[in-house]
């Protein structure tokens, strides 16, 4: 039967989320190299501002730190921000600096390539002194990826926002959000994720960033476990088709994916992200209780799977009726499932 615990409401606090803002150019023929594409959509993104804009479509309340180009696609992007109830109070415009592209291969499967225009864009030219410390510490929730560590000067203005947001009180949200083509030698990539991972509360990988950070090419409970710390409240593992697995310091499980028709599928673990902090800003309780969490990382399963149905990672975050109706429609089959096994059983 389908589960009977009731879904957290989405909380009032606020989720800072730290980082990139980009335009993806994403080709209009999935399946073909990018110099074979005969055409490119042009999509916001950046996975900081990503999950930001998830935690508003969901109807939380959020708000987005880091730097854009003083140019028409800045612009564009800080509009978008505004239209998506994020907070732009935390955004600065850099004249010296455009702001950064990425062209997008989407293979037949929906999977992803990146080739990326940063020399320097001008989100790695945020400094500390750009920080607006008095939003930093009004967050609940402050969340970050690992791109801003790559270089300085954006690296200190990383460290700096997640010094001032724990010593507010904040929960700390990691998602490294591997992007190797970036870093100068996966090494490096590797040393610089980890070298702040035990600051974090909450951290996401995905399958492929465990196979990475590990050196092991298992998905399997004692891999993950390996990058467990003393501090951590939740370890998260996302697995695509395969759904997710949470690890915390008294229980693990698994919870199983929806399945959609996938076209794209950037932005996915970004939407799964925002779903989970929307639902826990205010009640950090259910990181304790396992029935809960389920409940939030299921529902979080159904919003990442609906955001591979379209192109472009914002356009396709969904609002949680959608998600809602998709547990309803899975909870349905299972049901009607399980009333033909009994039925079965009888005959």
């Amino acid at each position: 039967m389908a589960s009977t615990n009731a879904l957290p409401p989405t909380g009032t606090g606020l989720v800072v989320s730290f980082g990139e803002m980009l335009i993806d150019f994403v080709p209009t023929v999935s399946g073909v190299s990018l110099a074979e594409a005969p055409g490119f959509l042009k999509a916001p993104g950046g996975a900081p501002a990503n999950v930001a804009i998830a935690v508003a479509r969901l109807g939380g309340k959020a708000a987005f730190v880091g730097k854009l180009g003083d140019d028409e696609f800045g612009h564009m992007l800080a509009a978008i921000l505004k239209e998506n109830d994020v907070r732009s109070d935390g955004i600065n415009f850099d004249q010296g600096a455009r702001t950064a592209l990425a062209f997008v291969t989407l293979r037949a499967d929906g999977e992803r390539e990146f080739m990326f225009y940063r020399n320097p864009s001008a989100d790695m030219l945020l400094t500390p002194e750009d920080l607006n410390l008095e939003l930093i510490r009004s967050a609940k929730v402050f969340h970050y990826g690992s791109i801003s560590l790559i270089v300085e000067p954006c690296r200190s203005a990383h460290l700096k926002a997640m010094e001032v947001a724990r010593e507010a009180g904040c929960l700390l949200s990691y998602d490294p959000n591997l992007r190797l083509p970036l870093w100068p030698s996966p090494e490096e990539a590797r040393q610089q994720i980890l070298s702040i991972w035990e600051k974090a509360d909450l951290i996401k990988v995905s399958d492929v960033e465990l196979e990475f950070l590990t050196g092991s090419d298992k998905i399997d409970d004692e891999s993950a476990l390996s990058l467990w710390h003393p501090n951590l409240k939740l370890l998260l593992v996302t697995l695509g088709e395969h759904g997710s697995r949470y690890y915390t310091k008294n229980f693990h499980g698994s919870v199983d994916a929806f399945h959609v028709n996938t076209v794209d599928t950037t932005g996915a673990g970004d939407s799964f992200v925002g779903a989970l902090l929307c639902k826990i800003v205010d009640d950090q309780s259910i990181l304790e209780d396992e029935a809960r969490l389920r409940e939030v990382l299921k529902f979080a399963n159904a919003c990442g799977a609906i955001t591979t149905t379209k192109k472009g990672a914002i356009p396709a975050l969904p609002t949680e009726a959608d998600a809602l109706n998709l547990i309803k429609e899975k909870n349905v089959k299972e049901d009607v499932r399980e009333a033909l096994k009994t039925r079965c059983l009888i005959l």
